[in-house]
């Protein structure tokens, strides 16, 4: 942390910071110039807030210059951490994962269906919840473990692996028996007690982002993971608030290229909850894979207006294959390849 001093701070100002900074661990630096004094205060303390140093008389500015997220920071890997699943699967490296399946489990021909067109496309993993949507005590409460174990064995007729998501902690164990990678939705991103679950447990996570986080707060929740034992972790950008449509999100392909300076984690992006409709689906996941994206989610459905969840933002078996047809060019433009 950085500590910039006022023009006129007086020599007992300037020794009460040193004293306070010294009593929260710090090893203070001082250097003083012509015109003001700065003090460097060393050491890694993620909790601390700087504005307690900042409210001190005499004092201009407190800057933490170093990030509270030491795993999941970018210095704590060379290279994009890469996430090896069963059958050769994997997160991170030159392929660009795709996610595919229904917003919600509803029926086994229907999830059969959706699956072999998902095989039939090239891509690897599944994806659908079996939980409530949780935004009110009226929605459909979802099917729960019966669900997620009609995932599994559609999954496994067709070759395919399974991302589903979990909402409690007691949900994590008997759902990492079931699934292959265990999703965590926006809502629950900084519910600490599954998070710690998570990281106690073998499977990768998929961790979104929620609509009003800021890029640190997502990283300090994949840190709760990372902290707890799990390595494995992948960031999923699924939109933030938007200031143009109310109740609609906004997709910042600009913060996927932030993002890369921050973390060594890989980089999934849901534009579908990105936008909320499936006309725009095509644009923006492309728009994410030529940004670095390491995987893209899909919501799929034969019939997307009869879906009981995510009909608008579902596209239709003939659009899908369309879409990975187009993703396949953007990748290799710029030198990757669809897992």
């Amino acid at each position: 942390m950085i500590v910039v001093m006022e023009a006129g701070a007086t020599e007992e100002q300037i020794e009460r910071v040193i004293e306070r900074l010294l009593e929260f661990g710090f090893d203070v630096h001082r250097s003083t110039g012509a015109e003001m004094t700065i003090l460097g205060a060393l050491g890694v303390h993620p909790d601390f807030d700087p504005r307690q140093i900042e409210l001190l008389e005499g004092v201009r500015q407190a800057v933490r210059v170093t990030r509270p997220y030491r795993l999941a920071g970018r210095g704590a890997a060379a290279a994009t951490t890469r996430i090896e699943l069963p059958g050769g699967v994997r997160i991170g490296g030159r392929e660009v994962m795709v996610a595919a399946g229904p917003a919600r489990v509803e029926t086994a021909e229907l999830l059969e269906a959706i699956a072999a067109h998902v095989a039939a496309a090239g891509v690897r993993l599944l994806t659908s919840s079996v939980g409530a949507s949780g935004r009110s005590p009226y929605a459909r409460q979802g099917t729960g473990v019966e669900g997620l174990r009609l995932l599994r064995e559609v999954a496994n007729r067709h070759g395919l692996l399974v991302v589903s998501e979990v909402t409690r902690p007691e949900e994590v164990a008997q759902a990492a028996e079931l699934a292959d990678v265990l999703r965590v939705g926006g809502r629950n991103m900084q519910h600490a007690d599954l998070l710690g679950a998570l990281g106690r447990q073998p499977r990768p996570v998929l961790l979104e982002r929620a609509p009003g986080a800021t890029q640190e707060e997502w990283l300090l929740s994949a840190e709760h993971v990372l902290a707890t034992g799990n390595p494995q972790v992948v960031l999923c950008e699924r939109g933030t608030r938007s200031f143009d449509a109310p109740g609609e999100l906004s997709l910042d392909v600009a913060a996927l290229v932030r993002l890369r300076r921050l973390t060594h984690l890989p980089v999934f992006v849901d534009p579908g909850r990105a936008t909320g409709r499936r006309d725009s689906v095509p644009a923006v996941a492309c728009a994410a894979v030529a940004a670095g994206a390491d995987g893209v989610v899909l919501e799929l459905h034969p019939h997307p207006e009869r879906a009981r969840v995510g009909g608008a933002r579902a596209l239709t078996p003939e659009t899908f294959s369309v879409l990975m047809a187009r993703l396949r060019a953007v990748a290799a433009a710029i030198g990757r390849q669809m897992g």
